[in-house]
């Protein structure tokens, strides 16, 4: 029973960093209607630019978290400006293969300037002892789910609570109407991909801390796909329960059912994909998403 609640609570923690990174899928869905299938890739930036500033650099913790938050708000309002900007009005598929070609540009320059080796930096995040009874929790997912938390709440109450998340949420309904009300479409799609940019990052960094940091870390964001799927496409908080289902169950998949199969393993990579084809085939809109309704 102990090791159960193990598996659920360290699922837990990665399933919030699932969340996390999800969130970043729903903000550019939500304004722009297209998936941003480069949101692992700004996972993997993430990483790298946490092994840069903490182990290359050796800076302090706080100030490589500042400098990465920086130069993630940089790369995404220059990619909006840059790439995504031109693309407005052009088909939804124009957008989404944009987000492709962002995806192999990303992993071309992570093989260029950090060989897209393998990195790690183990033991330079902040130590927390957690213990719950039996209960013992590594550091490095303790640190990750208490960032994951707080970052999830802090975006959370910006769409609930503030000006910015309401132009947001506006856009996301009727760009026509938030442009007669003198709200600049322009300027929310720019901060929609500063901030799935920034949310990507921070995943990186946790990820990293955990597991190290390599190219195909960017493939979390198929997992981040997932969870989306899962959730329903439009719902932040359908994104954030999806998330934490998907993570304890593969932590569960990976220590139960594993050991069953005939190669020893394996079936946790896959998870994800069983629960993506389950979804579009029973309730294509998610469990929290809206269900459109043609009437002809």
């Amino acid at each position: 029973m102990t090791f159960l609640l193990q598996l659920v609570v360290t699922g837990f923690a990665l399933g919030m960093v699932y969340a996390l990174i999800a969130i970043g899928f729903v903000i550019i869905l939500k304004c722009s209607e297209a998936f941003n299938i480069a949101q692992g890739h700004f996972v993997m930036l993430g990483g790298y630019l946490a092994y840069t500033f903490l182990i290359t650099f050796n800076l302090p913790i706080w100030i490589s978290l500042i400098l990465i938050i920086i130069t993630a708000i940089l790369i995404g309002l220059l990619i909006e400006r840059l790439t995504l900007r031109p693309m407005v009005g052009q088909p939804v598929i124009a957008v989404v293969m944009m987000t492709v070609a962002l995806s192999t540009v990303f992993e071309g320059l992570a093989t260029l300037i950090w060989g897209g080796e393998y990195k790690a930096y183990h033991g330079v995040l902040p130590t927390v002892t957690l213990r719950l009874g039996e209960l013992s929790i590594p550091s490095e997912t303790t640190i990750g789910m208490i960032v994951s938390i707080v970052a999830v709440v802090i975006l959370m109450i910006l769409f609930r609570y503030t000006k910015i998340g309401l132009a947001m949420r506006a856009t996301a309904e009727d760009e026509q109407v938030v442009q007669s009300a003198g709200i600049k479409v322009t300027t929310i799609y720019a901060l929609s991909w500063g901030i799935a940019c920034v949310v990507g990052a921070i995943g990186g960094i946790i990820l990293g801390g955990v597991s190290g940091v390599m190219v195909g870390m960017a493939e979390i964001g198929l997992k981040a796909f997932a969870v989306v799927l899962l959730g329903g496409v439009n719902s932040i908080g359908g994104a954030i329960f999806a998330g934490i289902t998907l993570g304890v169950l593969e932590n569960v998949a990976a220590a139960y059912l594993d050991p069953m199969l005939p190669a020893g393993g394996g079936l946790a990579n896959v998870f994800p994909f069983i629960i993506i084809v389950i979804v579009l085939i029973f309730r294509p809109h998610g469990l929290f998403g809206l269900a459109e309704i043609e009437r002809v």
